[in-house]
């Protein structure tokens, strides 16, 4: 008998799990903790951040499952519909040795406490599957989400680095995302009509842009949901109760990337990772953001036009994607419209938006030949923190002048925002230190920056004048890459 339609499925070592009571807004680690009895995988900071709660997620591509590891604290259970979940408890069937990745963490002496354990374990599974032998380099980004209060890193990035020693296990190797039973398998419970559950608060997921435009309109009031990266915190966090949900992530259109008329252009239910890769391979000046944006996990469940509509003034999306020249198409009913996306943000917490209407893509230009373009997140740590300054800018130069300059800034203003006096300073000024000095004094007259806890307001105009320097000695050939701590402390 066919399933009900307000059935969650999903895969869970081989079978298929139905879920018809939840509540929309469960995650999915309390319902692996509570409902299924999976206690491996664990609550540390029920935000994203610590990583004890990961488990890899499977999406059929194709012929093909990519398995990525995502935080299920902050992963609301019904965005899971019609994908494969892997917890630490999978990699080891009933009577069969150890994975791989669990041997190495024993042999490497991995495990202190042990309760991050099953997390580090499940991030270098998602990596394993993609790359059994991988560079330190590529171990350190992929345990980036990851959090081990005993300080053992070393032992556990040997153990990553070493997983491909290992003979390859029955199951879970290397060939697992290409074993044509799992994707019939995933493929079996895809849906052709939206899951539609009536717990409170209500969620629905509609299949098509159309649908979902329809649904928006009727009620304007529902929460669209895209990675809950951030909504989720709104649960485990603030405790709030959420209105209806609309889920973007099942629309087939929104999870599109393709380019079109001199734009790449990225759907709203594409998420970062696939975002910015896109960005990076059009625009390799922005690899380093990119890698420094969140954590893989978050990267994996985030959107990037989500971080977009989010619309914090601390966001790091925004200023590159403004400076390039960025642009939304708002979707409302059968209407659409064209935005740029410096004009999205009207204030803090305040979008161009009208009532039932969404963002339904952004289209980014193509690079400009000889444009030079950087971007700089200032924050103090490298991995998984928030900007106090994040800086853009993408300038032309000819016969050494300043022909065009597009400046943005985040954590500057209540909103993303254009440095309009320094973009006015710079045209037609020489490309020179005494050149640039005026724009970097004209800052001033962009932005009154806040003090908060990431930076004083000193600190944070002194490290903006700084940026625009830092920009042009890097771009000059004067110098090449610099510290912002030498540029602030001189």
């Amino acid at each position: 008998m066919a399933s009900a339609p307000d059935a969650i499925r999903f895969v869970l070592d081989g079978r298929v799990v139905e879920e018809r009571g939840a509540s929309p807004t469960t995650t999915v680690l309390q319902y692996l903790r509570e409902r299924l009895g999976r206690s491996g995988t664990k609550e540390g900071c029920a935000e994203g951040d610590c990583g004890a709660c990961t488990v890899a997620l499977g999406e059929l591509d194709g012929d093909r499952v990519r398995y990525r590891a995502i935080n299920s604290c902050i992963r609301f259970l019904p965005t899971i519909d019609g994908k494969e979940v892997v917890t630490v408890e999978s990699l080891q069937p009933r009577g069969a040795p150890l994975h791989p990745v669990q041997q190495a963490m024993v042999d490497c002496h991995a495990s202190q406490c042990g309760f991050c354990t099953p997390g580090f374990v499940m991030s270098l599974f998602a990596l394993y599957l993609e790359d059994a032998h991988p560079r330190q380099e590529k171990v350190v980004e992929a345990l980036s989400g990851n959090l081990c209060r005993c300080t053992g890193y070393r032992p556990i990035i040997e153990a990553g680095c070493r997983m491909g020693e290992y003979p390859e296990p029955a199951q879970w190797s290397g060939r697992a995302p290409a074993d044509s039973a799992r994707v019939a398998q995933l493929r079996s419970i895809q849906r052709s009509a939206a899951l539609a559950l009536h717990a409170a608060p209500g969620y629905v997921a509609p299949r098509t842009a159309g649908e979902l435009a329809r649904l928006y309109e009727a009620a304007p009031h529902s929460l669209l949901l895209a990675g809950a990266t951030d909504v989720g915190l709104w649960v485990t966090k603030s405790l709030k109760d959420l209105p209806p949900i609309i889920y973007l992530g099942d629309v087939a259109e929104l999870r599109q990337v393709h380019h079109e008329e001199g734009h790449l252009v990225i759907g709203a239910a594409v998420s970062l990772a696939d975002g910015y890769a896109a960005l990076v391979e059009r625009h390799p000046m922005l690899a380093e953001m990119a890698q420094r944006f969140g954590s893989p996990p978050v990267r994996h469940s985030g959107t990037l036009v989500g971080n977009l509509a989010n619309g914090s003034p601390i966001g790091d999306s925004m200023p590159i994607l403004i400076a390039l020249g960025a642009r939304v198409s708002l979707l409302r009913a059968t209407r659409r419209r064209s935005l740029p996306l410096e004009d999205l943000y009207l204030g803090y917490g305040k979008k161009a938006l009208e009532p039932g209407e969404l963002i339904e893509s952004v289209s980014v230009p193509d690079p400009v030949p000889g444009r030079l373009v950087s971007t700089y997140k200032i924050s103090k740590r490298i991995d998984q923190d928030i900007s106090a300054v994040c800086a853009a800018f993408a300038l032309e130069v000819r016969s050494g002048q300043v022909s065009a300059a597009r400046i943005a800034f985040g954590g500057m203003a209540p909103t993303p925002k254009r440095a309009r006096h320094a973009e006015a300073a710079l045209a037609g000024a020489d490309w020179s230190l005494a050149g640039i000095e005026p724009a970097m004094a004209a800052l001033a007259l962009d932005f009154q920056p806040i003090s908060d806890m990431r930076a004083s307001a000193a600190y944070r105009a002194r490290v903006a004048s700084n940026l625009l320097k830092r920009f042009f000695l890097e771009h000059s050939g004067a110098s090449g890459p610099l510290r912002v701590e030498a540029l602030v402390a001189g």
